[in-house]
């Protein structure tokens, strides 16, 4: 079994796919999935919530963690089938803790690896808490970080 956190990393260590930091100057923060941390760690032995700050990192250099992180992060609300289900309520209200721990970050832009998690954070506690931040899957991340072949790294990223 390969996951994407495994796919990533491989390809970003050997070079196979190229990305260029630049493209993602702001604060990012990464969101630590109940499913590929405490429950990966639990099945297979294996939690991904440093892998996945790894590969961040080298598509966002100003990665600022929440408090609590890894597999000690709080869970967005949506986890164990409450954003499938009619529970908006509830989840809104156990989403409040991760909505403070993103709002402390300063981050604007949120990396979410899981659905659910993206869907929660995205859909609903950046309305109900007002948080002004972008969502993105991991992989979306290394995408629009990707560096084509030939296409030169931006140099006036960050600049105005």
């Amino acid at each position: 079994m390969v996951t994407v956190f495994d796919l990533l990393e491989r390809y970003l260590k050997q070079g196979r796919i190229q990305v260029d930091p630049s493209r993602h100057p702001e604060v990012v923060t990464y969101h630590d999935p109940c499913n590929y941390t405490r429950k990966s760690l639990k099945a297979f032995g294996q939690s991904y919530g440093e892998v996945g700050r790894w590969i961040t990192r080298q598509c966002a250099p100003n990665l600022v963690d929440m408090y609590p992180c890894g597999d000690s992060n709080y869970c967005c609300g949506a986890g164990g089938g409450a954003w499938a289900m009619g529970f908006h309520e509830e989840r809104v209200y156990y989403g409040r803790v991760k909505a403070q721990q993103i709002k402390r970050t300063g981050a604007r832009l949120v990396v979410a690896p899981c659905h659910n998690c993206r869907d929660q954070i995205l859909k609903s506690l950046t309305r109900e808490y007002n948080l002004d931040i972008e969502v993105k899957y991991i992989w979306e991340l290394v995408a629009d970080s990707l560096v084509v072949a030939g296409e030169p790294a931006r140099q006036d990223a960050g600049r105005e």
